[in-house]
């Protein structure tokens, strides 16, 4: 199956009203029509009314960096996909190392994310990958399996159809680090076998997108990957010029 190319900007927590709707509008210009790539962007999420407007009839997906395990109720600071869905949201990022790391959000708290997304039509990007302690210990595998674990025991491979996986190396994330085309190539390589071992035709089909520091001058190399089918974008993201250049990469 050919998959088609995927590239989502995650702008974190940068930009003003003004800059993000500059960045949208500069994405929307420099994008060519019938583009092969998939794009979508995640602001932050007091911008996504407001992007949602911009994006209207636009083939840029628009996507949400987190979303509730919950539908309503008293989950002070938390999104739901109920919500996200009123805005025409169609991506989420789930597990994002930063939750992970800076919020403790534990494979549970992932997966149950997950499966909200799935169950209001989102489409969730799921996150895995290991930290340098990790790498280095040789324990890449076994951590990507305990993060894929949680979401496939509770929503089953089959939901892999409406999903997105993404691999950051954390050690790779805002470093200045990349890892090698071989070694991206590599786990995208093994996340995709360990889904075939379950059903060969969602691995098949399976967008798995790189998420470590990802820029114009190494997109094409690791969007050269058999397995590897776009990138989730940081920094790169927050300059039109950069991710329109990945995007051509892809």
């Amino acid at each position: 199956m050919a998959r088609r190319p995927l590239v989502v900007g995650n702008w974190k927590m940068n930009g003003t009203r003004a800059s993000s709707q500059k960045l949208v509008a500069d994405i929307l210009a420099g994008l060519p029509g019938n583009s092969p790539v998939e794009v979508g962007v995640c602001p932050p999420a007091v911008f996504i009314p407001e992007i949602a407007q911009s994006l209207a009839g636009k083939s840029v997906r628009l996507g949400a960096q987190n979303v509730a395990d919950q539908d309503e109720g008293a989950y002070t600071g938390e999104v739901s996909a109920p919500m996200l869905r009123e805005f025409n949201v169609s991506l989420a990022i789930v597990g994002h190392s930063e939750r992970r790391a800076l919020y403790g959000e534990t494979d549970a708290l992932v997966a149950s994310r997950y499966a909200k997304a799935i169950g209001h039509g989102l489409t969730p990007i799921l996150c895995v990958g290991e930290t340098l302690e990790e790498r280095e210990s040789d324990a890449t595998f076994a951590v990507i399996d305990k993060q894929l674990g949680a979401v496939l025991d509770l929503s089953g491979v089959e939901s892999l159809k409406q999903a997105v996986i993404a691999y950051e190396p954390v050690w790779a994330i805002g470093t200045g680090r990349t890892a090698s085309t071989e070694q991206a190539q590599e786990v995208h390589g093994y996340i995709r076998g360990k889904i075939a071992a379950l059903n060969a035709e969602v691995a098949d089909g399976l967008q798995i997108l790189y998420g470590g520091s990802v820029k114009p001058d190494n997109a094409v190399a690791l969007f050269g990957q058999p397995d590897v089918d776009g990138g989730l974008i940081g920094g790169a993201s927050l300059d039109a010029k950069s991710f329109l250049a990945i995007c051509l990469s892809a």
